[in-house]
């Protein structure tokens, strides 16, 4: 069946195939769906971030019009913790007894007839605390420390010889701070029961996961709970876990005997659904006057809640991006009384990156080498650690396309020797990769009598076109016109997908929807296997060509037939096929499987005076494998940019350092770019299929973030001869 190779549905920058829907307010999200008789509810925070509930008085709330219910610790049932997941473990379950463990924590929720009542007789409960001091500090010696959580430490030769042999050595710390997700559609949940069955809608990028958990903490069968997430209103890996407020809703429909809803408000966002933790970093590099690396030590902490066990590598990235013989890498946390961290677009890679490519770019300059030079200079040809050929990378193509397209020649190589006319120009780089990432997944696909195709997979789709890629893939291998394809998802009852997270989901969901339409073109073919009259009488799927709606033999078109054919002469309605992908392993590969890899260029101008500072432009050259969707791709590279510029010069969620409050947790405090800030940008894919997959993409979500920090500081580096190493880069440290 040799339907990819033709590649015309494949790769074209088709519209959105939900994209109607969306525009006329058809598409419904979890916050979008009402039941009869639905009740309402509301959270109470914790306003302190440390100690114990002395008491909590829920009188007046009760008391309060509309309200039906008010839980807390003192009548909420034994909840058991959820499970382990392919993500880590789950948050603890809420309510289980006084501790508060960090400000904003659930500590009741109330149920009523309105949104408005629940939320007023919130505002009743009265609460008294027995306070404690808060470790809120990565640098607080109370704080505990959490070595090697998930053993992702490095380490290859000999980092003191390393270094002993170096003629340059730069080293310095780097920080990065937390960052909040913030998709524009607050999280909402919907849950009713029926009996012992379970139906939730829910803002989740991972559907099995929420059915999963809700059956192990609430004690039932998987079988009778449903999970539906069809539209999800952004997520960047906050809607990766499930968190505390979806068994909230849960539990409150089970004592209310009614539906439930509760919708976070944008407060609440800040300490419900996690965040990228802050990051220290110090990193050390050594190189030849040759420019060739000899040594690379990076050591990384990052803050973790108190009894959560997310975990971010910030420093894995440094042992498999460049070709050095002697590296080291180490990460620890520091458990702090903080909301619990999860991912966040690019998780550790967009922290670690910052460190690694700023410090490889005082190297640079340090050797009096330019960066490029450098960086190709020190080019992994193979897997670092593995020895192996990478399944496929372009990243070199990536640094000569981008430096080509950027004009990069024009830099000249002194700090602030570039100007317009009172403005400094900097012109910065840095090299980017995310590590490969599948999970198992399966998909199943039929072909109805009516010549139309129906795919179907319970993953979600966040924005990132999921809806749009696997209606092209599909139409493809099955021979159909993309308008005679419907893509189904975000429903837990549908075949098993992992989450929309950590760039897998396309190679995932697309290798099982490959798999699966394969199997119904042989399940076509075994139909009239035997079938004396049937030019497809005896051939098998690697004999054949779909296309127009019709199978037919490879290179003979008209020795073929229609699926409506077959299916109607069979008296059949439909014919179905299931497939599966699991994760490719580096041994049974002979390669190492390859992720994204990219190069960032940016153009920065600053006023001296002032301290003001603007990208100007920026170019980003990827190598992402097979790419689905021209115009999808491009788009999250473009969104994935806007992140990182965000990253590099705005976002900082602000912690008061007594009370643990978080002092910026609204739109109109937390600092986002709006569109004056964002500059012209141009996206180029290099590259092509990766071998370690039958589709060949590798995923494009993580790796439009990862670099622009570092690529806007090596930038205003070159722009003003200062290094800086903390995140965000403000006006103040740019005062000259």
């Amino acid at each position: 069946m040799t339907t990819l190779e033709a590649g015309k549905i494949v790769g074209a920058g088709i519209d959105r195939v939900d994209a109607p829907l969306k525009v006329t307010g058809a598409a419904q999200y979890p916050n979008d769906f009402s039941f009869p008789g639905m009740a309402h509810a509301a959270l109470v925070g914790s306003t302190i971030a440390a100690g114990r509930i002395r008491s909590i008085d829920v009188t007046d709330a009760l008391a309060a019009q509309g309200v039906l219910t008010v839980i807390t610790h003192l009548n909420a049932p034994k909840l058991e913790r959820g499970p382990m997941t392919l993500l880590g473990g789950s948050p603890p379950a809420p309510l289980q007894d006084d501790r508060v463990l960090h400000y904003g924590q659930h500590i009741a929720v109330v149920v009523a007839e309105s949104a408005e009542q629940a939320r007023h007789a919130a505002r009743l409960v009265r609460v008294e605390y027995e306070a404690t001091e808060a470790v809120l500090d990565i640098d607080d010696p109370r704080a505990e420390i959490v070595e090697n959580p998930w053993g992702l430490d490095t380490e290859r030769g000999d980092v003191a010889a390393g270094f002993a042999q170096a003629d340059v050595v730069v080293e310095g710390t780097y920080t990065t701070p937390d960052n909040t997700n913030n998709p524009l559609g607050l999280m909402s949940t919907v849950a009713y029961w029926n009996g012992q069955s379970l139906t939730v809608h829910d803002s989740t990028q991972w559907p099995h996961n929420i059915r999963t958990s809700l059956a192990a903490v609430f004690k039932i069968p998987e079988s009778g709970i449903r999970v539906l997430a069809p539209f999800v209103g952004g997520g960047f890996g906050a809607g990766l876990r499930m968190w505390p407020h979806v068994i909230l809703t849960v539990l409150a429909a089970r004592e209310v005997n009614r539906p439930v809803k509760l919708v976070l408000t944008r407060p609440e966002m800040f300490t419900s659904v996690g965040h990228r933790p802050n990051s220290v970093q110090q990193i050390k590099i050594g190189a030849t006057r040759d420019g060739d690396l000899v040594a690379i030590e990076h050591h990384g902490i990052s803050s973790v809640a108190m009894e959560d066990d997310d975990y971010e590598p910030v420093s894995f990235g440094s042992a498999v991006s460049y070709a050095c013989p002697n590296v080291l890498t180490r990460d620890r946390q520091a458990r702090l009384n903080i909301p619990c961290p999860g991912s966040m677009r690019a998780p550790a890679e967009g922290q670690g990156n910052f460190a690694l490519e700023s410090a490889i770019d005082e190297v640079a300059h340090a050797l009096g080498m330019d960066p490029l030079e450098f960086r190709l200079n020190n080019y992994a040809e193979k897997h670092p650690i593995l020895g192996l050929p990478w399944s496929s990378k372009a990243l070199r193509e990536c640094y000569l396309e981008g430096a080509d397209r950027f004009g990069w020649s024009r830099r000249t190589p002194q700090p602030g020797s570039m100007r317009d006319g009172r403005r400094l120009v900097g012109y910065g780089l840095a090299g980017v990769s995310y590590p490969f990432y599948q999970a198992p997944c399966q998909a199943r696909a039929s072909v109805r009598r009516d010549g139309s195709a129906y795919v179907r997979s319970a993953a979600t789709d966040i924005g990132t076109g999921t809806y749009t890629v696997m209606t092209q893939l599909a139409a493809e291998l099955l021979g159909l016109d993309v308008h005679r394809v419907r893509f189904g998802l975000g429903d837990s009852d549908m075949p098993y997908s992992p989450q929309a997270g950590g760039s897998g989901l396309t190679g995932a969901l697309g290798n099982a929807v490959h798999a699966a339409c394969r199997r119904l073109v042989q399940e076509f073919l075994d139909v009239v296997r035997d079938e004396a009259g049937s030019p497809l009488r005896g051939a098998a799927v690697d004999d054949v060509t779909v296309t127009g709606g019709r199978i037919h033999r490879t290179g003979d078109p008209t020795q073929g037939e229609s699926y409506v054919d077959i299916l109607a002469r069979h008296g059949l309605e439909e014919l179905s096929a299931d497939g599966r992908s699991t994760p490719p392993g580096s041994e049974e590969l002979g390669m190492a499987a390859a992720g994204a890899f990219g190069a960032k260029f940016v153009e920065v101008r600053i006023d001296p005076e002032l301290g003001l500072l603007r990208v100007a432009r920026v170019v980003s050259v990827i190598d992402g494998g097979r790419i689905l969707n021209e115009k999808t791709a491009a788009s999250q590279i473009i969104g994935g940019t806007v992140g990182g510029i965000s990253q590099a010069m705005f976002e900082e969620t602000a912690t008061d350092a007594v009370t643990g409050r978080i002092a910026n947790a609204t739109f109109g405090d937390y600092l986002m770019p709006v569109n004056a800030d964002i500059p012209d940008m141009e996206v180029l894919f290099v590259g092509g299929p990766d071998r370690a997959t039958a589709v060949g993409t590798k995923g494009v979500g993580e790796i439009g973030l990862v670099g622009l920090a570092a690529a806007i500081g090596n930038a205003v580096f070159h722009a003003t001869g200062r290094r800086l190493r903390s995140l965000p880069i403000t006006i103040d440290q740019l005062m000259l």
